[in-house]
């Protein structure tokens, strides 16, 4: 079925516009950032602002407005199901932490998923000015520039996004960067799932890997690479499992492989 046919192009065209609205009115928040509450979650490594916060409900409200029979899952206020066979899942601010410590690498990620299949992928990070587009059958694009994986780029000749976070040991993420290393590889952690994956499916990144890692996190990204071109480890995204923490694996078709030997060790 085509775009149209499903609806998607409506709400890719929404997606779009919608991440370049909240990731202006992140900025605003960015550059005054000293003026913001920051709270903790889980642990002290697990920050949230207000800004998080009221940018979710932005963009909650404007899907609302839209396309209110449409389910919505946020980081920041959770689940809402609905009847269309739709849902949004959405990062205000992926980053949160390079966020409040005036590091540019943190961006807006939103995704819609059917039956469990990310089929739009929209991230904005405002910093650089850069969107990242992905629709299913459509391809991905980068500021409206077609995106597609060069295979000759490889773990020993690329770079790799490596993710973690306090659901993974420290022994267990030293295990993946000790694998990685031992295949001749090298790695960048920059603090933000969302944009390491969307520099995957630019190619910046040979590929990524996350332990654990929730779907607000990854859904937009895993469209954004797969319709450049790669490949992606499945993440179960109906019923409870699209609540829960699954291990997030995304690269080019050479490095896949690779990198599912390493997740598999």
């Amino acid at each position: 079925m085509t775009l149209q046919e499903t609806g998607l192009d409506t709400r890719f065209a929404l997606a779009k516009a919608i991440a370049r609205e909240a990731g202006a009115m992140a900025l605003d928040y960015f550059n005054r950032r000293e003026t913001l509450v920051i709270e903790t979650k889980r642990d002290l490594q697990d920050v949230v602002s207000i800004a998080d916060r009221n940018v979710e409900t932005f963009i909650r409200q404007r899907v609302a407005e839209a396309f209110g029979a449409d389910g919505f899952l946020g980081e920041e206020d959770g689940y809402q199901e609905g009847q269309s066979g739709l849902t949004w899942v959405v990062d205000p601010i992926d980053g949160t932490a390079p966020f409040v410590n005036g590091m540019p690498t943190w961006c807006v990620s939103i995704a819609v998923l059917h039956r469990g299949v990310p089929v739009i992928g929209v991230i904005h990070v405002p910093c650089d000015d850069e969107l990242y587009a992905a629709a299913a059958g459509a391809g991905a694009s980068l500021n409206d520039k077609t995106l597609s994986l060069d295979p000759s780029r490889t773990l020993q000749n690329g770079m790799t996004g490596i993710g973690c976070n306090t659901y993974v040991t420290p022994e267990r993420v030293g295990a993946i960067v000790s694998a990685l290393l031992g295949k001749g590889g090298n790695f960048i952690r920059n603090g933000s799932g969302a944009l390491m994956l969307a520099y995957v499916a630019a190619g910046r990144l040979v590929g990524y890997y996350e332990p654990y890692m929730r779907a607000w996190d990854c859904m937009a990204g895993y469209c954004l690479v797969k319709e450049a071109g790669g490949n992606h480890l499945p993440f179960p995204a109906e019923g409870e499992a699209l609540l829960q923490g699954h291990p997030v694996l995304a690269s080019n078709q050479t490095a896949y492989a690779d990198l599912l030997a390493i997740h598999a060790g």
